[in-house]
């Protein structure tokens, strides 16, 4: 073939590719206009500041029960072998930690068996520090969701809402468990709070508490509720003052042992 015609089949196969890209991006664009493609939730445009939500924990943190959370065990010393890792002892419910479906139901979806798209959400917080200050066992109410939603927009479905009652800052005080009577005392959700955002199709709530419930509850009725939905919570969460009320994304880090009822999880932000 030569040079002329070389070149001339050239421009024709670059005309043909153009002709075909601005079909496909018109095709998408009426596709998008029509609303035929999935909704998904709407994730932060991210400017790359990322904050950690995940206390660092050790058999110290606090646990609901009391007890340590995670044992550490030497499997193999550094002086004996040139280097070394623990054997670890580890209790789902500890640290900042998911409670799956399956830790309330008896056959409901274990930790492993989350669906990814549901663990990066677009979050929303929710500040009770000021009614926490004045009521340990303050709870997320209706008109919480109601003030938030006026303030920031609706909540998308598929988000994370979190409770700030800035509850974080107690980790390793006893009043970050227990009251000055040594009953349990921390802020946590209303179910009448969780009823309103599983209609809205939240993903998941998280807390910076001990509990989803508040520490004063005798029926763990956000428990019982939320979780047998199908949906899952994240407590002891860190780090939520140093994010906006919306416009964040947070990724869940799930374990994935298998039939797992929740396990400790690496939670980060995005904004």
């Amino acid at each position: 073939m030569c040079d002329a015609c070389l070149i001339e089949s050239v421009k024709k196969s670059m005309l043909s590719r153009r002709a075909l890209f601005t079909g496909a991006a018109a095709t998408t664009a009426a596709v998008m206009a029509s609303g035929l493609t999935t909704a998904r939730p709407a994730l932060a445009q991210s400017t790359g500041k990322v904050v950690d939500l995940t206390h660092a924990y050790d058999g110290a943190f606090p646990t609901f029960d009391g007890n340590p959370g995670i044992l550490y065990e030497p499997a193999v010393k550094f002086a004996d072998s040139g280097y070394q890792l623990w054997k670890l002892t580890i209790f789902e419910h500890t640290g900042t930690h998911i409670d799956a479906p399956l830790h309330f139901t008896k056959d409901g979806t274990s930790v492993a068996d989350l669906p990814p798209d549901r663990l990066v959400c677009p979050l929303c917080i929710i500040d009770i520090k000021a009614k926490a200050a004045e009521e340990p066992n303050a709870m997320v109410e209706p008109e919480d969701i109601e003030a938030f939603v006026t303030a920031n927009g609706a909540i998308p479905a598929g988000a994370c809402v979190a409770m700030n009652s800035g509850w974080a800052a107690k980790v390793g005080d006893p009043s970050y468990r227990n009251d000055a009577e040594g009953k349990f005392a921390f802020p946590g959700f209303s179910k009448a709070a969780t009823d309103m955002l599983a209609g809205m199709d939240v993903a998941c709530i998280g807390v910076d508490t001990l509990s989803l419930d508040p520490g004063n509850s005798a029926d763990f009725a956000v428990h019982f509720s939320w979780l047998p939905g199908g949906r899952f919570g994240i407590e002891n969460l860190a780090g939520l003052d140093g994010l906006p009320a919306a416009g964040a994304t947070v990724f869940v880090g799930a374990p994935k042992h298998k039939g797992g009822t929740g396990g400790p999880a690496r939670v980060m932000a995005v904004v």
